[in-house]
C-alpha cells in the first residue's frame, strides 16, 4: 500500500471517529456482508475495504478511539499484513491461539456503560442478541440505526439492481410450484399442522409464516437468477411465505412483464424491495414467524410485530439445494467437461508461450477467461480469478492488481484458482502449473504431497453418516506426514448455477460450532477437494477438483458412500514424483488421467490433444 493510500485510510478512520463522538459511540463495528449476509458483496457494501484498504472476502473491522482492529482468517493472514502496513490498523488472526475473538475484543474495548454501534441491517439478529447478552455485564447499550460509513463516503457507489430472469425447469429439474409446495409442507409440520412430533409443535391456533433473506436460497426456491452481486447469479430480494401467499420483495423493474405474469401465475405476489420493513411491521398480529436469526438481519427481525411469536429455526433450503437432482447433476457433468477443455487449452497455451511472449498474472487470467467465453452457455466467472505467480501463490486468496501484477518467467509455479458460471452449473478448479524446465526436489515433494491428498480424498470410501470432519484426514495425511499443513478448509459446497461457496457440506477437521454444521454427506452433494501448501516468500501449491458424492454399495454393514470427480483437467506431470506415491495412488491418478483424455480430447485441436496425451500417459 502506498504512502498516499495510508494517509487516506488514516483520514477516513479519523473522520469515522468524529462521527462516533457525535453520536456517543465508543466502539463501532464494521462487518463484511450486505443486508442478506452474503459472502461476496457489491461495491456499495464494501465499507470494511473503504475504511481499511484490506480487500479480502472475509474480515471484520472494530474502531475505537485509540485503536482499530481487523479480524480475518487464515486465508488472508499474509494478504492482510501486506495491505495494512502503514495504516496503523492492527491485524488479529482469528483462530490463532492467544488471539481474542471478535466478541472478546469488543467487550474488552468497551468502557463500563459504553455504547457499541453498527448498522443493524449488516449484522444477523443472532449476532445482535449475543452482543446484547454480553453487554449486560458492562451495562452497555447498542445503537443499530447508524451507518456512519455512509456519512464519510463521498461518491459512494449506489446499490445496483440489475435485470433478473426465470431459470427454466430444463436447468433446475424442479418447478417453483413443486418447491413451494415442499416448503409449505415443511412449514406445516414445524407448526404442528402436519405430522411433526410433539416437541416440534409450536401452535395449532396461530397462523404461521416463514421469512427468508438469504439470496441463494430465494433464487433456488423460485428458480430465479440475476446479477446483483458480481460472480453470484442472485437477486436482491426477501421472501415471506404462509399457507396461502408468497410475497417476493424485489426492486421494481428487474423482471420483465412476461416473467412477472409467470411468477404471479405460480402464486407469487411481487412487492417493492424496500417495503419489507413496513410489511413486517403491519403483518397480522399473533402469528408464528419462522426465521433463521443466523441469516436474517437484525433490522428486519426487530420490525416483527411485538405480539407475534418468533420461532428461530434453520431454513431447510440450504440442505435441499445442496443435494442436486438428476437434471442438475447431468448439467454439471456436461458443463465441467466444457470448462475442463477451456482450462486445458489455457495450460497448453501457457506452457507453449512462456518465455516467448510477455505474460503477466493478469494477462494469463484474461487468456483463461477468453477460453471460457468460447464455451456454450458461459455466463461469466464464479469468482475473481486467483492468478498467483511464485511468492504470490503463498497468499491463499491473492488477486492480482495493476500494482502487484507480476510478469511470468519460465521458472517457479503459477497457481490459478478459477471458475465459471454456466446455465445450469458452477465450476471451481485450481491447478498449479510449473513454468520452467528444471524443478527442485522440494517443489516436486510438496506438489506430489498435495496431489496425493487430492487423490486420496477423491477416492475415499466411507460409511453413510460421515461428515467432512471425518474425511479431512484423507487429504491432509500426506502433508502431515512431512510436517506440513494448510490453513483453510479442504472442501466447500458448490451451487448449481448459484454461489460458488454454499453450505452445509464442508470438509475440515475442525469441528464447526452451531446448528446445521458438520452435516453428513448425502448423495448428490457437490464439494471441492482442494488441499494445498503455502511457503511465504517462495510459492504456493493448491490442487482443486469438484467431486460429487455418490452411493457406492449397501450390504449387511450398511451403506457406503464415495465420490466421483466432476472436474477433468490434467495435473502437471513435470511436478509429480511417482517414487513418493504408493501403488494405489498411482492407479487412482492413472484412472483419472485416462478419463481426462477420453472426455476432453474431442474438444481440443490436434496439438492440444498431443499435449494432453503426454500429460495423461500412465505413470
Amino acid at each position: 500500500m502506498s504512502i498516499d493510500t495510508n494517509i487516506v485510510i488514516r483520514e477516513r478512520i479519523q473522520a469515522l471517529r468524529k462521527e462516533m463522538k457525535k453520536d456517543g459511540i465508543d466502539v463501532y463495528y464494521v462487518p463484511t456482508g450486505d443486508f442478506h449476509g452474503s459472502e461476496y458483496v457489491s461495491e456499495y457494501f464494501q465499507c470494511r475495504k473503504f475504511l481499511s484498504g484490506f480487500d479480502g472476502s472475509a474480515g471484520s473491522l472494530v474502531v475505537t478511539p485509540g485503536e482499530v482492529g481487523l479480524f480475518t482468517d487464515g486465508r488472508y493472514f499474509i494478504q492482510a499484513e501486506e495491505q495494512l502496513k502503514g495504516t496503523g490498523i492492527i491485524l488479529y488472526k482469528t483462530g490463532v491461539e492467544g488471539v481474542p475473538t471478535l466478541q472478546q475484543y469488543i467487550m474488552k474495548s468497551l468502557p463500563e456503560s459504553g455504547t457499541l454501534g453498527f448498522d443493524g441491517r449488516m449484522v444477523s439478529a443472532a449476532w445482535l442478541f449475543q452482543m446484547q447478552r454480553m453487554l449486560t455485564k458492562k451495562k452497555g447499550r447498542i445503537l443499530t440505526k447508524y451507518d456512519l460509513v455512509d456519512r464519510i463516503w463521498d461518491n459512494r457507489p449506489p446499490v445496483l439492481f440489475r435485470p433478473a430472469w426465470l431459470l427454466p425447469e430444463e436447468y433446475t429439474g424442479s418447478s417453483r410450484k413443486e418447491k413451494l409446495a415442499r416448503l409449505r409442507k415443511w412449514l406445516a409440520e414445524k407448526s404442528g399442522k402436519g405430522n411433526a412430533s410433539s416437541e416440534q409443535k409450536v401452535s395449532d391456533e396461530k397462523k404461521e409464516c416463514l421469512v427468508l433473506s438469504t439470496l441463494d436460497e430465494i433464487a433456488w426456491l423460485l428458480n430465479i437468477r440475476g446479477e446483483d452481486i458480481p460472480c453470484n447469479p442472485v437477486v436482491f430480494s426477501y421472501l415471506v411465505l404462509d399457507e396461502e401467499h408468497c410475497f417476493l420483495f424485489v426492486q421494481n423493474g428487474v423482471f420483465s412483464e412476461n416473467d412477472i405474469c409467470r411468477l404471479e401465475d405460480d402464486g407469487i405476489t411481487l412487492c417493492t424491495y424496500d417495503e419489507i420493513l413496513s410489511f413486517m411491521c403491519s403483518y397480522p398480529q399473533k402469528v408464528n414467524i419462522f426465521v433463521d436469526k443466523r441469516h436474517t438481519n437484525a433490522e428486519i427481525v426487530g420490525n416483527f410485530p411485538k405480539v407475534s411469536k418468533i420461532v428461530d429455526i434453520l431454513s431447510p433450503i440450504e440442505n435441499w439445494k445442496a443435494v442436486k437432482n438428476e437434471t442438475e447433476i447431468r448439467r454439471e457433468k456436461e458443463i465441467h467437461i466444457r470448462d475442463g477443455a477451456a482450462v486445458t487449452k489455457f495450460i497448453f497455451w501457457l506452457k507453449k508461450q512462456i518465455g516467448r511472449e510477455r505474460i503477466t498474472e493478469i494477462s494469463a487470467a484474461e487468456r483463461l477467461e477468453a477460453f471460457r467465453k468460447e464455451q456454450a452457455d458461459y455466463r461469466g466467472p464464479s469468482f475473481d480469478t486467483i492468478s498467483a505467480y511464485a511468492e504470490h501463490g503463498a497468499i491463499v486468496h491473492y488477486s492480482p492488481s495493476e500494482e502487484t501484477d507480476a510478469e511470468l518467467f519460465p521458472e517457479n509455479f503459477l497457481l490459478v484458482d478459477s471458475g465459471g458460471q454456466y446455465l445450469g452449473g458452477t465450476t471451481d478448479i485450481t491447478r498449479t502449473i510449473f513454468l520452467g524446465q528444471e524443478i527442485s526436489e522440494e517443489q516436486k515433494r510438496n506438489y506430489t504431497a498435495v496431489l496425493r491428498g487430492n487423490l486420496n480424498l477423491m477416492a475415499a470410501k466411507f460409511k453413510y453418516g460421515c461428515s467432512g470432519v471425518a474425511l479431512d484426514y484423507a487429504a491432509r495425511k500426506p502433508l502431515w506426514d512431512i510436517g506440513l499443513d494448510f490453513n483453510h478448509g479442504t472442501g466447500h459446497g458448490v451451487g448449481a448455477f448459484l454461489n460458488v461457496h454454499e453450505g452445509p457440506n464442508a470438509i475440515n477437521y475442525k469441528i464447526a460450532k452451531g446448528p446445521g454444521k458438520n452435516v453428513m454427506f448425502e448423495a448428490g452433494m457437490i464439494t471441492s477437494d482442494e488441499p494445498g501448501i503455502y511457503l511465504e516468500g517462495k510459492y504456493g501449491i493448491r490442487l482443486e477438483n469438484l467431486i460429487l458424492c455418490v452411493e457406492k454399495e449397501e450390504n449387511e454393514f450398511g451403506r457406503f458412500m464415495g465420490f466421483e470427480p466432476l472436474t477433468f483437467v490434467p495435473f502437471d506431470r513435470m511436478a509429480i514424483d511417482p517414487a513418493q506415491m504408493n501403488r494405489e495412488e498411482i492407479e487412482i491418478l492413472n484412472t483419472y488421467h485416462a478419463q481426462v483424455y477420453e472426455k476432453l480430447s474431442p474438444y481440443l485441436t490436434e496439438k492440444e490433444r498431443d499435449f494432453l496425451k503426454k500429460e495423461c500417459a500412465p505413470l
